[in-house]
């Protein structure tokens, strides 16, 4: 049965998107262009460093973080085309290439948090309803499945269905998300929580779910993204 769905539903590249032989997973090439994220990085929120003397990233030097600590496994710019396919494109299939990746790379680290769950960042219905699945939610289904962590996928709701945080400078970052996210039940008895998400930048997105993780108690919040930008 999967032979023929292959066959009929060939696997294509989640970074170039070509059908790719039987068996495979991503082309040879796209593998050598992938970019992962090495030292030195940022140790708040997980950024190549050019300065192995440094410790953070110029935005957590200058801006405080709700969050405790992040990682992100590769550079945006190399899958930048792949995770506009992945959210846009109806490519929700390079969610199961690119979770497994994150939860083979960052699986030690996510351990060593000792999360009680993994949280996906959620879409608006609206949202939601137009693109039919949240990348998020796929990618932290795979790493949840892989590394034996809960998935609270309904834990957390976005209310407004913000404008792209791209386009917006700082400021309008943090205003775009203002009472953006409410939590679905007040008794949240975890201590600690890794958000997952496609695609890190200065971070107001995941500071936006960590606070209101953290009114309700939460102890410790994490993240990781499958990319990372340069701020």
């Amino acid at each position: 049965m999967i032979r023929f769905l292959e066959f009929l539903f060939p696997l294509r590249c989640p970074v170039c998107d070509a059908v790719l032989p039987r068996g495979q997973r991503i082309c040879a090439l796209c593998r050598k262009d992938l970019r992962a994220i090495k030292t030195p990085y940022c140790l708040k929120c997980g950024k190549r460093l050019c300065d192995e003397n440094e410790r953070l990233c110029s935005d957590c030097a200058t801006y405080p973080h709700v969050f405790d600590r992040g990682r992100a496994l590769f550079e945006y710019v190399p899958i930048r085309r792949s995770l506009y396919r992945l959210k846009y494109g109806n490519r929700a299939e390079y969610a199961g290439f690119y979770g497994e990746e994150m939860a083979r790379h960052l699986g030690s680290v996510i351990r060593s948090w000792e999360p009680d769950a993994i949280v996906p960042v959620p879409l608006h219905r609206k949202r939601l309803a137009k693109r039919g699945y949240n990348q998020a939610e796929l990618l932290a289904e795979v790493i949840g499945r892989r590394l034996g962590i809960p998935v609270q996928k309904k834990l957390v709701r976005r209310l407004k269905n913000t404008v792209p945080q791209k386009n917006l400078d700082a400021a309008g970052r943090q205003n775009n998300l203002k009472k953006a996210f409410k939590l679905s039940r007040n008794d949240v008895k975890l201590n600690s929580i890794v958000i997952i998400d496609d695609i890190y930048t200065t971070g107001s997105t995941i500071d936006a779910v960590a606070a209101v993780l953290k009114e309700a108690g939460v102890r410790s919040v994490y993240f990781v993204a499958l990319s990372v930008g340069k701020g």
